[in-house]
């Protein structure tokens, strides 16, 4: 093959090559949205929609939040509103919407030693907890779960770090992990319902108390500011962004159910 052949060659594989990429995203969500499944159901339907492929980083919100701020990835989908306003205010990202919500549930050994069967009170649930000096594991990893769990304790009268040694521990990992841990443990947990229903390895654990506005989990999907850099693919997210609250996205996220429970509650203003 000749040098002119070899370098059109050349040529039209680095113009493919970059074509390809320039149809990808990075998105940065949470370990609840893909270890519920929810990714699994909506990012084929994205994709025939757009022919766009989204690489999901899944990690806490916190860390996806610092994702944005690096410019490590092109959007967001989390679960942490001032983390979120924060970023927004602080020129990192913009256009923040609201996408889609479930719940916290708090789940717990069947024997129940706090005695929170039934509550619809976080606060009391946790205080009970606690007075029992009944195992609690908290995800302690910066998630949006996690800072929803530490706002909780910060409104009762108890400091967890200090007076919750021997039987307040962290696990420092996502919620399916973390779920696997506290069946192990016996312990009570703070988790998602999208994954609380997705999660098959329960053992002696059972869904407890539930119900408080306080426990309610909106998400939201932010884009990254392109200003981070020309490897944000601005388009493309802007794309994904858009479908994510169109009356497409909307009913994909519905349409996503575990043994007949709808798991995401789309939320998008129309």
């Amino acid at each position: 093959m000749s040098c002119v052949l070899l370098t059109v060659a050349a040529w039209l594989s680095q113009s493919v090559s970059a074509k390809a990429q320039s149809r990808a995203i990075t998105v940065a969500s949470t370990t609840s949205t893909e270890q519920s499944g929810l990714f699994g159901h909506i990012l084929p339907l994205f994709r025939a929609a757009t022919g766009i492929e989204v690489r999901v980083i899944a990690v806490g919100t916190g860390q996806a939040l610092e994702l944005g701020r690096r410019g490590d990835a092109d959007a967001l989908l989390v679960h942490d509103r001032p983390g979120e306003d924060a970023l927004v205010a602080a020129g990192h990202a913009h256009d923040r919407r609201d996408v889609m919500a479930n719940d916290f549930v708090m789940i717990g050994p069947k024997a129940d030693p706090a005695k929170i069967a039934g509550l619809r009170d976080a606060k009391e649930a946790l205080r009970r907890i606690a007075a029992a000096k009944a195992p609690f594991l908290s995800r302690g990893d910066d998630s949006g779960t996690h800072r929803l769990e530490l706002r909780l304790w910060k409104q009762l009268p108890f400091d967890v770090s200090r007076d919750g040694a021997g039987w307040y521990r962290e696990a420092g990992a996502g919620m399916g992990p973390a779920l696997n841990t506290a069946a192990a443990l016996d312990a009570y947990i703070i988790a998602d319902r999208g994954t609380w229903a997705s999660f098959n390895n329960r053992l002696g654990l059972v869904l407890l108390a539930d119900g408080d506005s306080l426990l309610q989990n909106p998400y939201s999907s932010l884009l990254v500011n392109p200003a981070k850099g020309d490897h944000i693919r601005g388009a493309e997210a802007r794309l994904w962004h858009d479908w994510l609250v169109s009356p497409a996205g909307q009913e994909a996220i519905a349409s996503y159910t575990v043994g007949g429970e709808t798991l995401f509650f789309p939320v998008a203003k129309r």
